[in-house]
């Protein structure tokens, strides 16, 4: 079979494409230039899509004895991961762009590449495990090494995407992984992971944001609320320097009445006003999720002791009851959530096989 691997410059790719090679597939390495300005991207230990991460996957490439090439994809991704990232926060939402990249750009305009070259599929150090199951669909469950189990931000990707997706990492631990790199003679096998979003270089979120929209926002100031007295606590920069359940960076010269701290409740970014309250007021009943994506059919609904919702990329599973209706899905949690904000992905499981993702539109909290 014709591979071709996704090689990110991290040890995970490089072990996928090794193992790729090893089980007999003709395996090509790519990396994908993501960034227009590289320089501005996160490097060393934060980084995934930079110059220097693009000569480590060059060097793997080169101890598995497999061709490799650079694809150029800055534009697409700017315009969906970069472009939406900001997007979604001005307008108050939460949005995952790792998600984002893994639906739009490594699953979709990667793939659809691959299969115009006539490559059969496309081989990532993700860590999930692909089954076919009793109806003969490919079913992708959680990974064996729980702690890295990536399957939440592989959510959106439907049968088609899967039946031409390799993930050789699935059923092995990380700390395997990096003993195995490092007898293949891979000089990324203590490589620390990336960590945070590739594309703001220092980590600061809200400082990136403000410098990209700055003014440019309709809410780029305005009143910092106490949610239950109504009073103004304060005054902000920019309602995208906040998201829902956030604790830490409001400054506000007033203490709650009760001495605890503040959390972020709600953001609304027409009048700018950021509603703050104690944390009880954060907890999460029920869900709307908008434009879901299957790995399979399309469930009628899921209502059983093994069905489960992961709400953040390594959050905790939920107990949920989920009813699927035209245009969404309605999660009822039986565990409550707390800070869940409309722009993050639901993501469905039955046991561990992973059903399928929406977007959370709307959340209802547990009654005062």
């Amino acid at each position: 079979m014709r591979v071709l691997a996704a090689m990110s410059g991290g040890v995970d790719s490089a072990v996928a494409a090794a193992r790729a090679a090893e089980a007999g597939h003709d395996v090509t390495g790519v990396h994908l230039a993501l960034s227009r300005n590289p320089a501005s991207y996160r490097t060393g230990a934060r980084g995934c899509c930079t110059i220097e991460d693009s000569n480590d996957a060059r060097r793997a490439a080169d101890v598995i004895g497999i061709p490799f090439y650079v694809w150029d994809m800055s534009d697409r991704f700017h315009e969906d991961v970069v472009e939406d990232f900001m997007d979604e926060y001005a307008a108050g939402r939460t949005p995952n762009p790792c998600l984002r990249c893994n639906e739009r750009i490594k699953f979709a305009a990667v793939l659809d590449r691959a299969l115009a070259l006539g490559f059969d599929a496309v081989v990532t150090g993700h860590y999930a495990q692909l089954r076919e199951g009793a109806d003969g669909l490919v079913e992708m469950h959680r990974a064996a090494d729980g702690g890295k189990d990536q399957s939440y931000v592989l959510g959106v990707l439907d049968q088609d995407q899967l039946r031409h997706s390799l993930f050789p990492l699935g059923d092995t631990p990380k700390a395997q992984v990096r003993e195995e790199a490092a007898r293949r003679g891979l000089l990324v096998a203590d490589k620390p992971d990336s960590h945070d979003i590739c594309f703001v270089a220092d980590g600061d979120n809200a400082g990136w944001l403000r410098e990209k929209l700055g003014d440019r926002a309709p809410n780029h100031g305005g009143d910092i609320v106490d949610d239950a007295t109504g009073e103004v606590l304060g005054r902000h920069g920019g309602t995208y320097g906040y998201t829902i359940g956030q604790r830490k960076g409001l400054r506000i010269g007033t203490p709650a009445a009760d001495g605890k701290p503040r959390f972020v409740l709600d953001i609304e970014p027409v009048s700018g006003t950021v509603r703050v309250g104690p944390r009880d007021r954060l907890a999460v009943a029920h869900l709307r999720g908008v434009r879901p994506r299957w790995c399979g059919t399309v469930p009628t609904g899921l209502d059983g002791p093994g069905v489960t919702v992961q709400l953040r990329a390594h959050g905790d599973e939920h107990r949920a009851r989920v009813a699927v209706g035209p245009d969404g899905v309605d999660v009822e949690l039986l565990d409550p959530a707390y800070g869940i904000a409309p722009g993050q992905a639901v993501v469905v499981y039955d046991g561990t096989r992973v059903v399928g993702s929406a977007t959370i539109a709307a959340t209802q909290r547990v009654p005062a």
